[in-house]
């Protein structure tokens, strides 16, 4: 049995505090032969503080259907690539899903490196049962939002979104309409950078203080479930 070479390496980039970069994830981007990256500019700043000098190809949620198949097609080839995104985990709320499938699809090996992703620090500082959640990441702006929340409503494990600060508020007034206001919560921001907070309590509460507070740095909202 042939012995296949891994073509594809799903790299976690630090979520904030660079120190996170793990060693396997500095050695990867190292021995790749391009890195396909959310934003090039962004990526850029990190190779850099590694001194990592890779070619770096950008691959991101509006140009993802159109690069795959000839990203497959120069791995078949035998190119190594390596996926990152500006930030955590690829294909966690970012693009990587389409890729990793048409590898699998064309029999190419892939390797997914452990390391940050967002939510998994927001859950264990949120006091919440975490022995079973559902991770939920960014609800649907507008159509099928409603019918999701009223079915979430009855939903008894942890849950997990991700949020945008600008919409923080308005989706904790709808948290707080359709599950209660007394319902347990917790927000998290700036994870792992020098203003990280985390705001533990009733939706009622969370959303006093955000109401009196200008939010900024990226979100995650933990909710208790239904008991």
């Amino acid at each position: 049995m042939t012995t296949l070479v891994t073509s594809l390496y799903i790299v976690p980039t630090p979520i904030g505090n660079l120190e996170d970069i793990t060693l396997r994830a500095i050695r990867m981007l190292k021995e790749v032969d391009i890195i396909l990256a959310e934003d090039t500019r962004n990526s850029g700043n990190l190779l850099k503080h590694l001194g990592i000098q890779k070619p770096m190809q950008s691959h991101h949620a509006f140009n993802e259907h159109q690069t795959v198949v000839a990203l497959v097609k120069r791995m078949e080839n035998g190119e190594k690539m390596a996926l990152i995104t500006d930030a955590g985990t690829p294909a966690i709320s970012d693009p990587g899903f389409l890729l990793v499938r048409a590898c699998l699809q064309h029999g190419l090996k892939i390797e997914c490196l452990p390391g940050a992703t967002a939510f998994v620090p927001a859950l264990v500082k949120s006091g919440l049962p975490n022995d079973k959640f559902v991770f939920e990441g960014f609800l649907p702006q507008k159509k099928g939002r409603k019918t999701r929340l009223e079915f979430l409503a009855q939903e008894e494990r942890t849950m997990i979104f991700y949020e945008s600060p600008h919409r923080l508020v308005k989706t904790l007034e709808q948290f707080a309409e359709h599950f209660g206001e007394e319902r347990q919560g917790s927000v998290s921001r700036e994870l792992t950078k020098v203003f990280e907070e985390t705001i533990n309590g009733s939706l009622r509460e969370i959303i006093s203080y955000f109401t009196e507070k200008t939010i900024k740095g990226e979100i995650v909202i933990v909710v208790g479930g239904q008991k």
